[in-house]
């Protein structure tokens, strides 16, 4: 049976494997929101950024990219994600539905926030944006975080107006 990982965030610019074949997808009650504090990789605990999670919301729903994980390669995949988005305990791991573009129904590795972890956080767009126009965290700035997620949903024909809003209002806080 095919191995699919679900990206919605940075996994779209940077899944960290090469996936053997990559389809635009669709998870159902959940919409993609910058609602976790980011501590470590986009942020410190001093000055926190914010990135991407997938936030339950019934009759929501966030399109994004399957991307499957080649043959005799799921171990690997598995224990490099697990590494990179377990990195504190704010996201659990889950196999979701999502619908591809033909319409078809696949089943996919998504890592999802827990609403009643410390990090997870609702901030309104103003707010979020001042964090990550200032934040800088060990795998770089905040911003970098946001414009290459917005490049890609936009390559990708994806919209997102909440964060097409963000990626003008923090190009504008970070002109120089």
């Amino acid at each position: 049976m095919a191995f699919w990982v679900f990206g919605y965030g940075s996994l779209l610019w940077n899944p960290g494997f090469t996936p053997a074949r990559k389809i635009t997808a669709c998870l159902h009650d959940y919409h993609r929101s910058f609602c976790m504090l980011s501590i470590h990789h986009r942020g410190s605990e001093d000055d926190p950024g914010l990135v991407l999670a997938l936030d339950k919301q019934l009759g929501s729903r966030c399109t994004g990219v399957a991307f499957q994980v080649a043959e005799n390669e799921e171990d690997d995949v598995l224990a490099m994600l697990r590494e990179r988005e377990l990195i504190s305990s704010a996201y659990y791991e889950d196999t979701v539905d999502l619908v591809t573009e033909d319409g078809d129904t696949i089943q996919a590795l998504a890592y999802i926030i827990k609403p009643d972890h410390v990090q997870y956080c609702q901030f309104g767009l103003e707010k979020q944006a001042q964090m990550i126009a200032h934040a800088i965290g060990e795998r770089g700035p905040n911003t970098e975080y946001l414009f290459n997620t917005v490049d890609h949903l936009n390559q990708l024909g994806i919209k997102d107006d909440d964060l097409a809003w963000l990626n003008q209002r923090v190009r504008a806080l970070t002109a120089t």
